[in-house]
C-alpha cells in the first residue's frame, strides 16, 4: 500500500465533517488548481456508496471516483474498496498538533507509485488548506 499523510489545525468533529460532507467534498477533492469536483455524493455507512466526479476545468477530461464503504468508525476511521477493486484504509487520530489523517491505498498499475503518492498527496493537501481556511 502507498501512504499519504498530513496534520490538521482543527478539531476532529470538523476534519470528519469536512472530510464526509459532499458540500465539502467538491471544495477540496482534486489534485491541483485546474481541476475541480463538481459533483459528490456520500453515504457514509458501512456497505455505503459514494462517488465523485473529477473534472479539468476546461472540460477536457473527467472521471468519477467511486467506491463502497466496508467499514466507519466516526472520528476514527474509514475502509473502502473502489469501483476497481483497490481498497483504502484511513484513519483520523488526535495528537497535540491537530488532527493526523493517515490514508493508505492499493496502487494501481498504469501509474508509478511515486506519481500515484504525489497525486493523492496533492488532494490531501488541499483538503488541509481548505479545513484550515474555513
Amino acid at each position: 500500500m502507498i501512504t499519504v499523510k498530513s496534520t490538521i489545525n482543527a478539531s476532529i468533529n470538523k476534519v470528519w465533517d469536512f472530510w464526509t460532507l459532499p458540500e465539502h467534498i467538491t471544495k477540496w477533492s482534486f489534485a491541483s488548481p485546474d481541476w475541480h469536483t463538481p459533483y459528490a455524493e456520500n453515504d457514509v455507512t458501512e456497505g455505503g456508496k459514494f462517488k465523485s466526479t473529477m473534472a479539468a476545468k476546461d472540460g477536457s477530461m473527467s472521471f468519477d471516483f467511486e467506491g463502497e464503504y466496508t467499514s466507519v468508525k466516526p472520528n476514527e476511521a474509514l475502509e473502502y474498496v473502489m469501483a476497481d477493486g483497490r481498497k483504502v484504509e484511513i484513519t483520523f487520530k488526535e495528537t497535540p498538533n491537530g488532527i493526523e489523517v493517515i490514508e493508505s491505498f492499493d496502487p494501481e498499475t498504469q501509474n508509478s507509485e511515486e506519481m500515484q503518492r504525489g497525486g493523492w498527496q496533492a488532494i490531501l493537501d488541499n483538503f488541509k488548506n481548505y479545513v484550515e481556511a474555513n
